[in-house]
């Protein structure tokens, strides 16, 4: 069988999957969830203005500082928002199962069993964003 038509299935495949669905449902609301798309954009806005202030010709360090912590409660406030946690959380489990299917993949072209390849995760040491060692 051709190797694009199956990787096309594969995808098929994938947007059939819950944990898919589920991702998709939480973006589809997360981009039509009014209140957090007005935060993003206060967010971005801010952004734009430290990012003015840091490359003034004269940078005004009360200034950066006031926009850094408004900066950093609109982060917290954004995700904090329940459908940025739903969105944040569903972005997490398909990335996984993605990063996984890329090792199986990668794998397979190195000449290994794809069916011996076992998912590995990769630990950058925070445990902070960890879903758990392996």
């Amino acid at each position: 069988m051709d190797v694009i038509k199956l990787t096309r299935e594969l995808g098929k495949a994938i947007q059939e999957d819950d944990g898919y669905k589920l991702f998709a449902a939480a973006k589809e609301k997360a981009d039509n969830d009014a209140e957090l798309q007005d935060l993003i954009g206060k967010f971005n806005l801010k952004r734009m203005d430290l990012s003015s202030a840091v490359t003034a010709s004269e940078p005004d360090q009360a200034k950066l500082e006031q926009l850094d912590k408004e900066l950093k409660e609109l982060y917290d406030t954004v995700m904090s928002n329940p459908t940025m946690i739903e969105f944040n959380a569903t972005k997490q489990a398909v990335d996984g199962m993605m990063s996984f299917i890329n090792q199986i993949l990668t794998a397979s072209v190195n000449g290994e069993d794809p069916f011996l390849v076992e998912e590995a995760h990769d630990c950058g040491g925070n445990c902070g964003s960890c879903g758990g060692c392996h």
